[in-house]
């Protein structure tokens, strides 16, 4: 089943949304609920049953104390019958404490296995989504979800439920008791529970829930900023610019104070009051109060207050945790949908494999291919294009004509929309992942190394290959020679080793996808943080090492590709051109605008660096 995510509001500016929405919303979190806690409700059933045995112990030990005060004021006392309501109070205690417990640790080993079962589905299934889910979130985001809303739904799990059983089993066993006494006195006693529940009620109100939201993304603006202030700190001090870098970092913290502060200052006022109406001194004045008006009036015997006073006073004492965990509740409930959002986020399709072999021949082909990140605009329309083992096929074409979406989608980052993709006559949909990357390498212009050793990362395009082809392929790369002289060679660790430049990483992730020996390979722009001696020998090793392979090069900086194979220009989505360098010049289409756009950049650079050098 999925959910319809309604958008928030701005609550930041006072706007309150309509019935409907909060209604909607509403239903929302609590089927977010349902579907999240769906694999311990059972258990967390059994574990609310105890705790509601251990609530009845807990109110049935000041009923036995009422009766055995009954006894003493009696005109004959049986003490012995005293005794024995005494001993079987202390019973009650004890047990009522040992129950409590069961049921608490119970929760709580039910939470720790439902975390790490969590953990382990959301990690599976952000194994199955699209590699593209990746690049439109943060490494912060992801871990938020595996790690903090994993963790804020341990109050949910392991507190919540049995607090709630808790609040309401006390309550409702007192009031019976304290009806059978005298009713009347026992409805005095409602009103207090009645200011509490609407107190409480608002508590968790919609408008809380929202401010909870401006707070959190106020909290990531405010980590945002720090890092961009910590990692830039270099540039804005060499410009002079410091001051407006910690104007916007101190601005984010601002804007985070007063997020707190319109999230808390709220709730505060009305937990204080909530917490007043359920104390027992307020619930003794009520009893007084009442119990005084009663005796006046012959309703009840002096007598029967004892019970309201012994008996009465814990009737809120059990509430009182429940307003402490308002906030938990809310982040709980926040984290519980963002879960369930994720786990509808919609997976690769697969189709039915026709061999277990990945494919030998490279030839890959689009056939009719179509693709839109969104359902209402497409950025790809009716590709079709062949690329042939050992040939470069380079791809260029304007800003935002899709040159690295039709990239992506080969390694299969995205599902196409219309069409499919083949390499060696198999859809690239009935590749399993292994399979697939093991016939389709890339590199990126967005390098992403592990935390680990030059090794590690190098080894990721082919476990277990020998130093030798390592070294082979990092040879090829032009990174060895700056490997070599690293502390601890292919075993430093990045980071702590060593700290690569954008343009080293960049050969590094080259080095990763040559080791991995693809017959297919992507390259998006890959030699784009490469100094102009470093490019071009990695644009000869690709060229050495292309036989037998399917290269498709994503170019922007046209010089680099005019000795490829073949030229694709992309143009709004659509091949508008196909050829060689020489064919499309004379052409006098999208792709020699493109080039005199490339040689006019090429020779101010030029002009630029000439009269530096003069100077």
């Amino acid at each position: 089943m999925t959910v319809e995510v309604v958008p928030l509001p701005e609550a930041e500016a006072g706007n309150r949304p309509p019935k409907a929405v909060l209604k909607a919303r509403k239903e929302q979190e609590a089927l977010a609920r349902r579907e999240i806690l769906a694999p311990v409700r059972t258990q967390l059933l059994w574990a609310s049953l105890v705790m509601a045995v251990a609530s009845v112990c807990s109110v049935a030990p000041v009923v036995l104390v009422v009766e055995a005060c009954r006894e003493l004021l009696a005109d004959r006392v049986d003490t012995d019958r005293v005794w024995r309501l005494l001993a079987i109070a202390v019973a009650l205690l004890v047990a009522r404490a040992l129950l409590q417990a069961v049921a608490l640790t119970w929760s709580h080993l039910v939470d720790g296995g439902f975390q790490l079962s969590l953990r382990r589905l959301l990690a599976a299934k952000l194994a199955r989504v699209p590699l593209g889910w990746f690049g439109e979130r943060t490494s912060g985001e992801v871990k938020k979800y595996l790690q903090d809303d994993v963790e804020a739904l341990h109050y949910l799990v392991a507190h919540a439920r049995l607090e709630f059983v808790g609040a309401i089993t006390v309550p409702l066993i007192t009031l019976g008791y304290l009806i059978t006494v005298e009713w009347r006195l026992a409805l005095v006693l409602l009103l207090p529970l009645i200011a509490f529940a609407v107190l409480y009620s608002k508590m968790l109100d919609q408008d809380g829930r929202d401010r909870l939201v401006v707070y959190t993304r106020s909290e990531q603006r405010t980590q945002q900023a720090a890092i961009e202030f910590i990692d830039g700190i270099q540039v804005v001090r060499a410009f002079g610019q410091v001051g407006k870098a910690h104007k916007e970092f101190q601005d984010a913290v601002d804007h985070q104070a007063r997020s707190v502060d319109r999230m808390k200052t709220p709730i505060m006022k009305v937990q204080s009051a909530s917490d007043i109406v359920v104390m027992p001194v307020f619930v003794m004045l009520v009893v007084v109060v009442a119990g005084l008006a009663a005796v006046e009036l012959d309703w009840v015997r002096s007598i029967d207050l004892v019970p309201f006073l012994l008996v009465g006073l814990g009737l809120g004492s059990s509430l009182l945790g429940l307003g402490y965990g308002a906030q938990a509740l809310r982040s709980a409930a926040i984290a519980a949908q963002r879960l369930h959002e994720l786990r509808q986020t919609p997976e690769l399709t697969a189709l039915e494999p026709d061999s277990d072999e990945p494919a030998t021949d490279g030839t890959v082909r689009f056939e009719g291919v179509t693709f839109g990140y969104r359902a209402d605009h497409d950025v790809l329309r009716d590709i079709d294009l062949t690329l042939t083992p050992g040939t470069i096929t380079a791809l260029v074409g304007p800003s935002g004509s899709g040159k690295s979406t039709l990239a992506k989608l080969l390694p299969r980052f995205y599902d196409v929309g219309a069409g499919r993709i083949t390499i060696g006559g198999r859809d690239i949909r009935a590749y399993s992942t292994e399979d697939l990357y093991r016939t389709v390498g890339f590199v990126f212009q967005d390098v992403r190394l592990i935390r680990g050793s030059v090794r590690d990362n190098l080894l990721l395009g082919r476990p277990g290959a020998p130093d030798e082809e390592l070294e082979r392929a990092a040879r090829a790369a032009q990174i060895h020679d700056r490997i070599a002289a690293l502390p601890r060679g292919y075993d430093s660790e990045i980071g702590v080793d060593a700290t690569l430049s954008g343009g080293e990483a960049q050969r590094l992730s080259i080095a990763r996808a040559l080791l991995a020996d693809t017959p297919v390979l992507v390259l998006d722009e890959a030699t784009a943080f490469a100094d102009p001696e470093s490019e071009a020998a990695v644009q000869d090793a690709l060229a050495v090492l292309v036989a037998g392979r399917t290269v498709l090069v994503i170019a922007h900086r046209l010089h680099t590709i005019t000795g490829v194979d073949r030229i694709l220009v992309l143009e709004n989505g659509r091949l508008v051109e196909s050829g060689d360098h020489e064919s499309l010049r004379a052409a006098g289409g999208t792709y020699q605008r493109q080039w005199e756009i490339n040689e006019a950049a090429l020779s101010d650079l030029a002009t630029i660096e000439s009269s530096e050098g003069v100077r």
